[in-house]
């Protein structure tokens, strides 16, 4: 019983922290689409691959050029999860005769 209890509250911790990193990974895919989604296409944004700080540059840039960032740390988590420099470039679209275009 004294080893069940603490792999027990370790196994709870991780639910709980994962949860607070999905829920904050969640806000920051909704401010993707307030922030970024009026002037860039999804598939500009998800084709990038930057580091962490790289990201943070542009988030600074296009907050120079005026674009509001309600929720600019949840963005930048989920950046930086989804699209850093460590995830794989996305396969290119290519239609069914070929062309890339569809």
């Amino acid at each position: 019983m004294k080893i069940l209890l603490p792999i027990a509250l370790a196994v709870l911790t991780a639910s709980a922290a994962w949860s607070a990193d999905q829920a904050v990974l969640d806000r920051g895919k909704k401010e993707e689409q307030q922030s970024c989604v009026p002037c860039h296409s999804l598939r500009l944004i998800h084709s990038q691959r930057l580091s962490r700080a790289t990201w943070s540059k542009e988030l600074d840039k296009m907050a120079g050029w005026g674009t509001v960032i309600h929720d600019r740390d949840a963005l930048l988590e989920y950046l930086a999860a989804n699209y850093g420099d460590d995830k794989p470039m996305p396969a290119p679209a290519i239609s069914e005769d070929g062309t890339g275009k569809k």
